[in-house]
């Protein structure tokens, strides 16, 4: 009886082995593993901050702007990285599908499956039309953000570190959610508003919560479609040339895109300093692919 429980044990040990590299893979959308699509180069996740820094300290203004861009600017490019990673494995996976339709794994269409549901994708298998038009979309959705636009904005909507949302909610982008007790309470919330100024477990989760909803929301279509065009010419994107797109993010509109495009002026030398050698690179845009399929 004994020497039966420990075969068993074993076969079951076993097969949790087996299945636990698929396991992981579904849990995490981000993440690449082998037997589903090699990565052409894996993205290093930058170590977790779940504390904002004084920014309030600093007594001159420059010094204080750089000390934030500083802080942010290898926390948004290790999420950029994690986003081109996603792109690289969907384009190889949208080209190997071309080729022959049912060439895809089981964990290849799973992962696709998982990152449509993550990029708000509807995706349908069944229909050659349909998965096409879901592969488009993908490309168009799963895409990295301007550095220096996630910086500026940053910045704007979080007086630079250190509105009370950056520090007591870690939201540096003054994002909402609608759940009581999801966050915090804005002090001027109108007495029939049920909103709140999300509250994140980490910086890194505010920065990719912002990310996802530039690349899902249908308030930023246009944003989306004038990166796809940028793409398209094989050109690089700069954050000046997405700024029109987010006339949804403020009811200021116009005002506020005109204050992002003065403040990406002013900052530059700042923003570059921050992103030192790897300025070119962490400013994206000159990866080929494109694709121009309607939301």
């Amino acid at each position: 009886m004994l020497r039966y429980l420990v075969i068993m044990l074993g076969l079951i040990m076993a097969a949790a082995a087996a299945i636990a590299p698929n396991v992981l893979h579904l849990a995490n959308p981000y993440r690449l593993y082998d037997g589903v699509v090699p990565a052409k180069k894996v993205a290093v996740a930058a170590p977790v901050v779940s504390a904002m820094p004084d920014f309030a300290k600093y007594q001159q203004t420059a010094a204080k702007k750089q000390a934030f861009f500083d802080f942010l600017a290898p926390l948004v490019a290790a999420e950029n990285a994690l986003i081109e990673e996603q792109r690289s494995g969907l384009d190889a996976l949208y080209t190997k599908w071309r080729l022959k339709p049912d060439s895809l794994s089981r964990e290849q269409v799973s992962w696709l499956e998982y990152l449509a549901k993550r990029y708000r994708v509807e995706f349908n298998f069944a229909s050659p039309l349909e998965a096409e038009q879901a592969f488009e979309l993908l490309l168009r959705r799963v895409d990295s953000i301007p550095v220096t636009l996630v910086l500026v904005q940053a910045a704007n909507e979080s007086a630079w570190g250190t509105s009370r949302f950056a520090k007591q909610a870690l939201n540096l982008f003054g994002q909402w959610c609608f759940t009581k007790g999801c966050g915090l309470v804005p002090g001027a919330r109108g007495e029939d508003a049920t909103h709140e100024v999300e509250k994140f477990n980490s910086v890194n989760a505010s920065v990719r919560s912002y990310l996802r909803n530039l690349n899902t929301h249908p308030a930023y279509f246009e944003m989306r479609k004038l990166r796809a065009e940028r793409r398209a010419q094989e050109a690089r994107i700069r954050a000046v040339d997405l700024t029109p797109g987010l006339l949804s993010y403020s009811e200021r509109g116009e005002a506020y895109v005109e204050e992002l495009n003065a403040m990406i002026r002013v900052n530059r030398p700042l923003i570059m300093d921050a992103l030192g050698a790897e300025g070119p690179v962490a400013e994206p845009g000159f990866t080929t692919n494109s694709n121009s399929a309607p939301e």
